[in-house]
């Protein structure tokens, strides 16, 4: 699985790029108001920056520090950023329950080292070999190659649909 698209990266009102929390992913006052998932992902990551949906395309990926998603458990995090059309997140850590809830809905996490890869930079990620080429820098950086149970699950759309599809768990993907 090949993804393309260029970063973004935001910095919390502490000024750093870790902790990116669920209620800066998508604020709870929307929680319980969009019930529709593609106006839900018109405010993905409003609170850090308001014109972000507006300046996305679709593939591009979310870029962070430590601890990416923690806080709630919600699961709207990970839909806002698939339905907003991002690929995947890159971030040195995540949140435990964010990790689940990403690969559960279908959206590719990646942790690496962060350091060198800016806004606007544009990669190519190879999640079955753990490479991520950035074309804009001409740097590769390595990261742990998602599994391929994982794959499966992700090509699927996440494990609701992969149930779907297989009516039932398949571990031979």
């Amino acid at each position: 699985m090949i993804l393309k698209g260029k970063t973004h990266r935001f910095k919390t009102p502490a000024g750093t790029d870790h902790d990116i929390n669920t209620d800066y992913i998508i604020s709870g006052r929307y929680k319980f108001q969009c019930e529709d998932n593609n106006e839900l992902a018109t405010h993905v990551m409003e609170d850090l920056d308001p014109n972000f949906y507006a300046n996305i395309e679709k593939g591009d990926f979310i870029v962070a520090g430590k601890n990416f998603g923690c806080g709630s458990s919600r699961e709207q995090a990970p839909i806002a950023i698939i339905y907003a059309g991002i690929s995947a997140v890159i971030a040195k850590s995540f949140a435990r329950i964010f990790f689940r809830n990403g690969f559960n809905k279908g959206l590719p996490l990646i942790e690496c080292d962060t350091d060198r890869i800016d806004p606007a930079d544009k990669l190519e990620i190879d999640l079955e070999r753990g490479v991520i080429n950035n074309l804009t820098k001409k740097e590769e950086i390595k990261f742990s190659a998602i599994p391929p149970l994982m794959l499966t699950l992700l090509n699927d759309g996440g494990m609701i649909e992969h149930f779907k599809k297989n009516k039932g768990f398949n571990i031979d993907g």
